[in-house]
């Protein structure tokens, strides 16, 4: 047996609105598409090309972003149990044309494709949080040139969903 040991740091975000908590997750759902992975695997089994693949991705799963989607968890729904009586989800979603990006120059990112951010409504009920760990800090724990520039990309990518989610110019929810 070998084990090996990589240290890293990741980098955590948090951005906090004024705007309520439903209306960040109704803004993050109009940017989303919506699937789940195993119809993305059953979908790259059938018999088609890369192209074609690429093509039905594109136009069956992905939204504006270009995120879709694959998993929603509702801690909220569980955490008054314990006290806790704040809705925070967290979502599972991301891109398997991003992830291809990454994941080729190093099959190790995939530990940290699809991304997660998780949405949590402000103690006073005024408001919300979303927080996320920057891919690139989580993916790129070696030099590796390639995959730190597509990570950047997928950076990048993730704050502008945030920043159009949470727009103070579009604030009308």
């Amino acid at each position: 047996m070998n084990v090996k040991t990589v240290p890293f740091r990741g980098v955590r975000i948090e951005v906090e609105t004024r705007m309520s908590f439903d209306a960040v997750l109704k803004r993050l759902r109009e940017q989303m598409g919506n699937t789940n992975i195993p119809e993305v695997v059953k979908l790259a089994q059938e018999p088609t090309s890369q192209q074609e693949f690429v093509r039905r991705i594109n136009e069956r799963f992905v939204g504006p972003s270009g995120f879709m989607l694959f998993a929603e968890i509702d801690h909220g729904g569980w955490l008054p149990k314990f006290g806790i009586h704040r809705r925070s989800v967290r979502w599972v979603f991301g891109n398997p044309l991003i992830a291809i990006t990454m994941i080729r120059h190093d099959i190790t990112a995939g530990l940290f494709a699809p991304v997660e951010i998780l949405i949590t409504e402000a103690e006073s009920g005024g408001g919300a949080t979303i927080a996320y760990v920057r891919p690139s800090s989580l993916m790129v724990v070696t030099d590796n040139p390639p995959l730190l520039n597509a990570a950047k990309v997928l950076d990048e990518k993730l704050d502008a969903l945030i920043a159009t989610t949470i727009s103070e110019a579009t604030v009308d929810d």
